[in-house]
């Protein structure tokens, strides 16, 4: 009795609606992970007349399904319509999709609930009154960390009425999605291959003035860019250029594409365009040239190739002049101090030294360009972003410098400072000290290096790795020559008592750096992480001291094998804390990088969260702007903003030309700062960049600033 009372029921609701003239959906389709139905913009379809009749999707959160060009994976959603004779149906009318990250990939998805279009075309001989059933076999893939294939036969009754109506449920559901869905508007669009980078230019038509925040291109080709790599935007008045990584259809060796399709997604809007082949108008190259082409005093890298393997060069030497560098001097200084009257070992010292800082900067350099290729935005200095190698590191630089101040002994010392050690000592010693130079002075970019990093970073990777191994050489070049030049080295005594006063006065920077990765430390994590980290450091002292105390004991014949195994536990049980709270460190909200708020940075100078919003909003009030770009482990960074930018008359200048001073603090891993600096073609710190108040090009500073400069750079922008 109650199937015969339903079934009644829904008769009566099907008469009910097809006599209102009302489009009738079949019934919901729940797979579990998306609810599937058809519905139309309109109460029905006039004979010859056209109606958008939309698959509406349901997803639940945290999966997704595809766009006509799925990315890396994923398949599109497809549908295959069952019509009567004589009717038709056209292409799906695909809304703007959302990047998904997974893994080393980058897909085109949708989210949430998401409306699909298609126009449905009645045949002219349709007899008003009657009712058409609309069939859609629907395919799709929707995925989270699994992806699932799933199908659902979906049905749409719809009347043929004389004059339909607007659907009083979905139909201004439908027209916006319709409203705001990508379509042409008369945009100019033109490409080019420069190099390893594919140039997009588009302008004109609603792209001109227009707030084109978030620009970002999806390509209809799936093979036309990578679609994980950074896409840089260049701003313009007249519109944007995009610098993309080339796809398989650019570099896989046949011919060219004549065009290059898909849609451009803006603030304002999201348009179709098709490029084809063309040098980008000026018009669409930002305000004036790019960043890097008005840096100072790294300047444009000129040259190629060749250019920027002489910057590299030239900023790997300067490199060693960085505040960054001082902590590992001491290593060095030791190194050559213990066989300055050996010119075989000297010269021995200086091959391995070199093939220590080479073998580590192309491991990082190796490991820079495979991170950035699988779409992580990370620039040079990476490591020192985590706080598992700041952990770490900073307990490796306790135990040198308790090594160096004599509490225990490696062989003779890492550094082989004193007259006993062997030659396999000192060689490893000096790769050790070679390796450790690198790691520490990689979070700092001198000048001229940042622009050759930049050039670097936009090549393939054989030319990325030539540039890096210029660096290297730059780098070690100094210590190098002076192991090699025996009239420096006579200059020193002969070998005596004085060699162990020095290394262990040279022990204290290497305190001083085990501090400072301490307090960097900090900067990253919360005070229960920082307890553990400064525990873990005690302990490894305690080890290192009891393994000193076993070492003198055996030297005596007195036995010590208790005493260093148990010191060795305790090295063990410091290494395995620190690591404890480095996987645990959580950025403490204390900290006004992390929380947006502002930070006092001397007399009457405030430093305010940067944002890309943050710039924006302040350069339409007509103010003029510094942006520092820096992070806590950058000594460079933290030198300056001491010495340059902490000054009451820093402060004065900033209050008389009524500027603002935005901090980016790259401490923690953040992407959009390692976007912003791609824009300017780095990948590193510091970087500081002047805005105008009348809206024209940034200007970028020095890496190494003085109040002078800055007050100047700020009274201009003020003018």
């Amino acid at each position: 009795m109650f199937l015969k009372r339903a079934v009644l029921a829904l008769q009566a609701l099907l008469a009910a609606s097809l006599l209102a003239g009302a489009a009738l959906a079949g019934p919901v389709v729940n797979s579990g992970h998306i609810e599937s139905e058809l519905v139309a913009q309109e109460t029905g379809i006039a004979p010859g007349g056209t109606v958008y009749v939309a698959l509406r999707q349901k997803i639940i959160p945290g999966w997704h399904t595809y766009w006509r060009n799925p990315g890396d994976a994923g398949e599109a959603t497809k549908i295959t319509w069952t019509l009567p004779a004589g009717w038709k149906a056209g292409d799906m009318v695909w809304p703007t999709p959302k990047t998904a990250k997974l893994g080393p990939l980058l897909d085109y998805a949708y989210e949430g609930e998401v409306f699909i279009p298609v126009p449905i075309t009645a045949a002219a001989d349709a007899q008003v009154g009657t009712t058409i059933s609309l069939t859609a076999d629907v395919f799709y893939l929707v995925c989270e960390q699994v992806c699932v294939p799933e199908e659902a036969k979906l049905t749409l009754l719809l009347p043929v009425v004389a004059a339909p109506a607007a659907d009083p449920k979905w139909g201004a559901v439908v027209g916006d999605v319709l409203a705001k869905a990508p379509k042409p508007a008369g945009l100019k669009a033109v490409f080019k291959l420069d190099g390893a980078s594919l140039k997009l230019a588009v302008t004109g038509g609603p792209l001109k003035g227009a707030d084109m925040a978030g620009a970002y291109f999806f390509p209809y080709s799936p093979k036309a860019i990578e679609h994980a790599a950074d896409q840089v935007v260049d701003r313009g008045p007249e519109g944007l250029t995009l610098s993309l990584k080339p796809g398989y259809d650019f570099v896989g060796g046949g011919t060219a594409p004549a065009e290059v399709a898909g849609v451009i997604s803006t603030k304002a809007g999201a348009w179709e365009i098709t490029a084809t082949p063309g040098e980008p108008p000026a018009t669409a190259a930002g305000m004036g040239p790019p960043p890097a082409e008005k840096a100072a005093p790294d300047g444009k890298v000129s040259g190629g190739l060749a250019g920027a393997l002489l910057f590299a060069f030239v900023g790997g030497l300067i490199l060693n002049l960085m505040p960054c560098v001082f902590p590992v001097l001491s290593m060095k200084a030791a190194s050559l101090a213990g066989h300055a009257h050996d010119a075989g070992k000297t010269r021995l010292q200086g091959l391995v030294f070199l093939m220590g800082v080479v073998t580590t900067f192309l491991a990082l350099a190796g490991l820079l360009l495979a991170v950035r290729a699988g779409g992580a935005a990370v620039g040079w200095g990476f490591q020192l972003q985590s706080p598992l190698v700041i952990s770490g590191l900073g307990l490796l630089m306790l135990l040198v410098a308790l090594n160096m101040s004599g509490v225990f002994e490696i062989g003779a010392s890492v550094q082989n400072v004193g007259s006993g050690a062997s030659a396999q000592g000192g060689a490893t010693g000096a790769f050790f000290t070679g390796a450790l130079a690198v790691v520490v002075a990689a979070p700092c970019t001198a000048p001229f290096m940042a622009g050759a990093l930049g050039y670097a970073l936009t090549q393939p990777t054989l030319v990325s790795l030539a540039v890096f191994l210029a660096l290297a050489l730059g780098f070690a070049a100094p210590f190098v020559a002076v192991a090699f030049m025996p009239g420096l080295l006579r200059l020193l005594p002969r070998p005596g008592a004085w060699m162990d006063v020095l290394k262990k006065g040279l022990a204290f920077p290497m305190y001083g750096a085990a501090l400072w990765l301490t307090w960097v430390f900090a900067q990253q994590s919360g005070p229960i992480a920082l307890g553990q980290l400064l525990t873990a450091g005690v302990l490894a002292a305690f080890g290192a001291w009891l393994y000193g105390v076993a070492q003198n004991r055996r030297a005596a014949g007195k036995g010590g094998m208790v005493s260093m195994i148990i010191a060795l536990l305790a090295v063990a049980g410091a290494i395995a804390l620190a690591a404890s709270a480095a996987l645990a460190a959580q950025p403490p909200t204390a900290v006004a990088a992390a929380t947006g708020q502002a930070t006092p940075l001397g007399p009457g100078l405030t430093a305010e969260a940067w944002s890309p919003e943050k710039v924006k909003a302040l350069q339409a009030e007509g103010r003029p702007i510094l942006v520092d770009f820096t992070a806590a482990w950058c000594v460079t960074c933290q030198v300056n903003e001491k010495v340059a930018l902490s000054g009451s008359k820093v402060a004065d200048a900033f209050k008389a030309r009524n500027a603002v001073y935005l901090k980016a603090d790259w401490t923690n891993r953040d992407p959009v700062i390692a976007k912003a600096l791609a824009e300017f073609n780095r990948v590193g710190v510091p970087l500081y960049v002047v805005y105008p108040k009348n809206g024209g090009a940034p200007v970028i500073l020095p890496q190494l600033l003085t109040e002078g400069m800055v007050i100047e750079a700020i009274e201009k922008a003020g003018a």
